[in-house]
């Protein structure tokens, strides 16, 4: 009877074993039919991605070949010389930019820069299909660097280019830019918009910042300056303007709501007035905080305010004593903006771009301002930019 029991013991523990060893080994199958399956899902979602970015790329690609054929006949070149004298004798040099056609006033006109034009002699306006006409500069702003040119070309050849407002931008949107770099006519070049209310400084606006740029990593060089920023659908956005010397895919491009907001008073006058504060400011970081004994670390410290300017007559104060800071001479003790219409302003560049997108002269502004310890707010009204 006890080797029965045993028998039966032995049998019992067989038939549990096998179903256990059963069980792992079943659980092992179905574990790696699963790892199996996931790999062919992420396989098969490698080969979707490629195909999405060889079908999106060459979307793209197909894109600029259409907007280049819509486009190429609204984009001109610019020549000209500048007079250039020494003590001892006058020479000329050639000057080449870009410019394109629009029509927001009821005329076609030809938009460029400034510094494309500024002292040339002897201009011209060349097409897409080499004819060159002459031109007259009817509006000009050395703080946008914008001109606007009236063309004496045919009609038919006057064909205008769609003008979008550039507050439709954001970082990471495609760009395209058309001009002439170094005189190779109806170049196209593409990238990204890197950042937007940039503020840079030129020669051509004698000491104040160009304010509220489009900045782009769309290859720009010489002779690019004037053509026309565009989106993914062929419409103005901005106009290129400048570049970074030495630098890799950091240009610059006007925006188009700029020439939107001054087109009419420089066809109609030939200027633009801009409004102005009258202080020259730096922007507070954290050597500047912690030498200075604040607990933030933004806002722009105020260095000096211009005798007369709106900027004095509302009590802005500027710089009282001079520090040095990493070799660079710093005025302090004066007020630090933080805001202006309620609108927090970490940087000069901020400031200068919502004055520059939403006043006019004689309007009043409220700057928030840190000052003995305490924020407060002072009305100000914006004069004319000397």
């Amino acid at each position: 009877m006890e080797s029965k029991q045993i028998i039966a013991i032995a049998i019992f523990l067989f038939i549990i074993g096998a179903y256990i060893g059963y069980a792992i080994s079943y659980n092992e199958i179905q574990n790696l039919t699963a790892e199996i399956n996931s790999l062919k899902n992420r396989i098969s979602s490698l080969e979707l991605r490629e195909s999405n970015i060889q079908t999106t790329n060459q979307q793209i690609n197909t894109s600029l070949s259409d907007i280049y054929e819509k486009v190429k006949y609204s984009i001109v070149m610019i020549k000209g010389f500048n007079v250039i004298k020494d003590i001892f004798t006058t020479y000329y040099s050639e000057v080449i930019g870009s410019g394109f056609i629009v029509n927001l006033t009821g005329e076609p006109l030809v938009v460029t820069n400034f510094h494309v034009i500024d002292g040339m002699i002897n201009g011209s306006i060349t097409f897409f299909d080499g004819e060159a006409y002459p031109f007259d500069v009817i509006g000009k702003d050395r703080y946008s660097d914008l001109a606007i040119l009236k063309v004496y070309a045919p009609k038919e050849k006057l064909i205008p280019l769609p003008v979008i407002s550039s507050s439709t931008l954001r970082v990471g949107d495609f760009v395209i830019a058309i001009g002439n770099p170094y005189g190779l006519q109806s170049t196209l070049t593409s990238g990204i918009v890197s950042q937007l209310g940039r503020a840079i400084t030129t020669e051509t606006t004698g000491g104040y910042l160009l304010a509220d740029l489009i900045q782009i990593t769309t290859p720009i060089n010489p002779g690019n300056s004037g053509g026309p920023l565009l989106d993914i659908y062929g419409r103005v956005v901005g106009i290129t303007t400048a570049i970074i010397l030495g630098a890799q895919n950091v240009g610059f491009a006007i925006p188009s709501d700029t020439l939107i907001r001054e087109i009419n008073d420089l066809v109609k006058k030939g200027k633009y007035d801009h409004p102005y504060i009258g202080i020259s400011g730096i922007d507070i970081d954290y050597n500047i905080a912690k030498t200075i004994g604040i607990n933030f670390t933004y806002g722009i410290l105020i260095q000096s305010v211009v005798k007369g300017s709106p900027a004095e007559k509302a009590g802005l104060r500027g710089g009282t004593s001079t520090i040095t800071i990493a070799g660079n001479q710093i005025y302090i003790g004066g007020d630090i903006i933080l805001s202006v219409d309620g609108h927090s302003v970490k940087t000069m560049e901020e400031l200068l771009s919502y004055i520059e997108r939403n006043k006019v002269p004689g309007q009043k502004i409220d700057i928030g301002i840190f000052r003995d310890g305490r924020i407060i707010n002072i009305p100000l009204i914006l004069g004319i930019r000397p």
